[in-house]
């Protein structure tokens, strides 16, 4: 790699770093390439990356960004897991993690908050933002059905006393 190449590699990591809400980083044992493959893709479909850069590079990188915490991580044979969610990588490379020891989780950072392995963790077992907006519209969505119920309940009422007033005087 020459310098040109390293110099692009490093403003493409800085672009990363700047726009992303959490960094993680493992710690590769041996991944095969078609794990390697495997957990590219179940990143991808959570909408995050993976990705493997050399560490003096990435430190580089890292340098005048809210993740210049993560620079003690990289050492080894390191990956950085990234994703504009703040739970999705987290959340990937923790289960992908149970699937195999060939991946190790070294810690991360949200921002400018450092985490550890097991913050990490717990990150990860927190509900991804798609799934918090799913929440919040449910809840912001029943008490409108409620009302609304509530709203044509007399109504109906009604209409079944009215009913049965009609049968009676019928028979």
């Amino acid at each position: 790699m020459d310098r040109s190449q390293k110099a692009d590699s490093v403003a493409e990591l800085n672009a990363i770093f700047n726009e992303v809400g959490v960094v993680v980083v493992t710690r590769n044992l041996g991944l095969s390439v078609a794990q390697s493959t495997e957990l590219r893709q179940k990143m991808r479909e959570a909408g995050a990356t993976y990705k493997v850069a050399k560490n003096r590079l990435a430190k580089r990188a890292v340098e005048g960004t809210d993740y210049t915490g993560i620079s003690d991580y990289l050492t080894g044979p390191t990956a950085i897991a990234t994703s504009v969610d703040p739970v999705a990588a987290a959340k990937v490379a923790i289960d992908f993690a149970k699937t195999t020891d060939k991946i190790e989780i070294v810690g991360g950072s949200m921002g400018s908050q450092v985490l550890d392995a097991d913050g990490v963790k717990a990150l990860a077992s927190m509900p991804s933002l798609d799934e918090l907006r799913a929440k919040l519209v449910g809840l912001v969505n029943a008490p409108a059905t409620k009302i609304a119920q509530l709203s044509t309940a007399p109504a109906a009422k009604l209409a079944r006393v009215f009913g049965a007033y009609a049968a009676k005087d019928a028979a």
